[in-house]
């Protein structure tokens, strides 16, 4: 009998404290590349390193860019959300070309994990919550890290744009559509959230990161924001890239088509019983799976 509660008191004890190590590593430690020297962006591709939030040098983030050579300020600047393998840099050449055509800036921020693989609550759920399950502060959000990027694009540039645009796929389409449920306030002119795994209903009786239950919101504001659903019709199999099978996930379909479109559908439907204002959009494309980018080629069109 000694011997089982030693035991156990023994597994505990080793709980506890892999806890408290993962507790340390993951927000007290430092994280993320040296910061970069202030700079203005060059044209082509480039990259710079700022603290993510305002109050604190705990975390870093690398923000990579792209700019045309003939790029005018009155021309977009544009957001690109990358996926869950956190590759920005090939997100952003994925853009290189359209930008060069349509005249917009790029900014990629690179929110880089070494356990982007199991760890999702820090980039696709907005790092809202803790990997421990408490409430993050608003100033510590990933969306709120967009718009301090945002902030110091326009400050050390020169600049006085006073919005932007945004596209995500796949785990950027998470990020971008629970930003627009969020944070409506950001300065986004137009979103566009492709191919998510999963969503945010905007209903008040399913959890967060699901639903949007116990964290703050503002339905009118959101559904007044311009966000396009954008959905490959051949996005219609569970075995593409690596999609969330929680129950709470499966229960808003079988794959990420069907996903989105009873998402849209759900919010449409959520505006209508409000009388609100709702400025979304869903658009299909025909032939296209879980390819960004060929995603991205038919989003340049929507901007």
């Amino acid at each position: 009998m000694k011997l089982i509660k030693w035991a156990l008191t023994s597994i505990l004890l080793s709980v506890a404290i892999l806890a408290s190590l993962g507790y340390i590593y993951l927000y007290v430690m430092p994280k993320g590349p040296d910061r970069t020297e202030v700079s203005t962006i060059p044209s082509g591709k480039d990259s710079f390193v700022i603290n993510a939030y305002r109050h604190t040098d705990r975390k870093t983030i690398r923000v990579w860019t792209y700019k045309p050579e003939k790029w005018a300020q009155d021309k977009p600047i544009l957001f690109i959300m990358h996926g869950m393998s956190r590759n920005a840099e090939s997100y952003l050449d994925a853009w290189s070309d359209i930008a060069d055509q349509k005249g917009l800036m790029l900014i990629a921020p690179e929110f880089e994990s070494k356990f982007y693989k199991v760890i999702t609550n820090d980039y696709q759920e907005g790092n809202v919550r803790s990997y421990f399950g408490w409430s993050n502060p608003e100033d510590e959000w990933a969306f709120t890290v967009i718009e301090n990027i945002f902030d110091y694009v326009n400050s050390t540039n020169g600049l006085s744009i006073s919005s932007y645009d945004i596209f995500g796929h796949s785990a950027g389409g998470q990020f971008v559509q629970r930003m627009i449920a969020l944070k409506p306030d950001a300065r986004i002119r137009k979103a566009i959230a492709a191919n998510a795994g999963s969503y945010a209903f905007m209903s008040n009786t399913v959890p967060y990161p699901y639903g949007l239950d116990s964290v703050k919101h503002n339905l009118d504001k959101s559904f007044e924001k311009q966000l396009v659903i954008l959905l490959g019709e051949l996005d219609n199999n569970a075995q593409q890239g690596k999609l969330d099978q929680t129950s709470a996930a499966t229960n808003q379909g079988a794959d990420r088509l069907e996903r989105g479109k009873n998402f849209f559908l759900s919010s449409q439907a959520t505006a209508t019983e409000r009388g609100t204002a709702f400025s979304w959009s869903l658009q299909l494309v025909p032939n296209v799976g879980h390819n960004y980018k060929k995603m991205s080629e038919v989003a340049a069109t929507l901007l």
